[in-house]
């Protein structure tokens, strides 16, 4: 069942880059963009990264924090940040991915005529009481930060 604006969003405690545990709600009274992504430094997730480091300092003006989840190690996400300089938290939702399936954002995916089980590209911002403010499931990596800034009339 897939998120819909207005839903409560699902509370988790994962672990960053660094190995610290991170929660959901040490983000109340603030937006939060919660983003869920395939795999570090392939592609369209650099595309989408560098996207939301280039937009940065709107969304710090705003005091929105970024979060980037996917099933990568911390060792993984070190090096993507360090690679391209990306100034926000990833996080390890490690299989079987618990936490992206509690956002619909886990399932089975097509490549090449083959099934199998995987991190869909979806985007969620988290209003500052812990609700879903807008849940994006078609989502262009070279633009997603500008469409939400755009969408919250802050850009």
């Amino acid at each position: 069942m897939a998120l819909q604006d207005g839903d409560p969003a699902p509370e988790f405690s994962l672990n960053d880059q660094n190995g610290q545990a991170v929660q959901l709600s040490q983000f109340r009274g603030q937006r939060v963009v919660i983003y869920f992504y395939p795999k570090d430094d392939t592609p369209g997730c650099t595309k989408e990264a560098c996207n939301f480091r280039d937009q940065w300092s709107a969304f710090s003006k705003h005091n929105i924090a970024v979060l980037g989840i996917s099933k990568d190690g911390a060792a993984s996400h070190g090096k993507f940040i360090a690679k391209y300089d990306l100034p926000f938290t990833l996080l390890t939702d490690p299989e079987p991915c618990a936490v992206a399936e509690a956002y619909g954002s886990y399932g089975l995916k097509q490549f090449m005529g083959k099934e199998y089980m995987g991190m869909m590209r979806h985007t969620f911002v988290v209003d500052a009481e812990g609700r879903i403010e807008q849940a994006y499931t078609k989502v262009k990596a070279e633009t997603m930060a500008d469409d939400i800034l755009q969408d919250l009339g802050l850009s």
